[in-house]
């Protein structure tokens, strides 16, 4: 019986510790360890300059992308119709365009298409390599009113998840208020 019970506790602590590595391995991968968001400097394709931590003081989702990107351009609808419903409510959007994608084209896309949130451009691909060395588009960061990156996704985002993923940011109080000046 003795012998029994050694078996059950060495199942035991062998499942319990491929339960822990592999949980611990999903939140590494899905969750981005709740890094902190770099502190870059952004040039708008409005001439506007800002620091990424003054644009808001609720959630901010911050997308890169290009004009050559199937997916992206496919996504602007969505982002759009997310940031109409949510930026009232507090959400900001940034979108970053990469180093490789011309001014001009970027400019004549947001034109052509009525996009209301900021896009800034990334042209010496800075901005980029502060947040972790994007090379893929789409790659979005969720990043929580305390500036702390919440979720990172490469490749298609799932629209419904992202706006719950936002909504349960909004409705949770911010105790920074980082657009403030002292």
């Amino acid at each position: 019986m003795a012998e029994i019970s050694k078996s059950k506790l060495t199942i035991t602590s062998i499942v319990s510790f491929t339960l822990i590595v592999a949980l611990l391995g999903w939140f590494w991968v899905s969750h981005s360890g709740l890094q902190q968001a770099p502190d870059v400097a952004l040039q708008f394709i409005d001439g506007r300059k800002s620091e990424l931590y003054k644009l808001t003081t609720g959630p901010l989702l911050v997308t890169f992308w290009a004009t050559t990107c199937e997916t992206c351009i496919k996504k602007t609808p969505e982002l759009k119709a997310l940031y109409k419903k949510l930026n009232p409510r507090g959400l900001e959007l940034v979108a970053v365009a990469m180093a490789y994608d011309p001014p001009n084209r970027i400019l004549a896309f947001a034109e052509d298409n009525d996009i209301a949130y900021p896009i800034a451009l990334d042209l010496d691909g800075s901005v980029a390599k502060a947040f972790d060395d994007v090379a893929l588009t789409p790659t979005t960061f969720l990043i929580s009113a305390d500036m702390k990156i919440v979720t990172t996704t490469i490749g298609t985002l799932n629209m419904d998840e992202l706006e719950k993923e936002i909504v349960n940011l909004l409705e949770k109080p911010s105790s920074v208020a980082l657009n403030e000046t002292s």
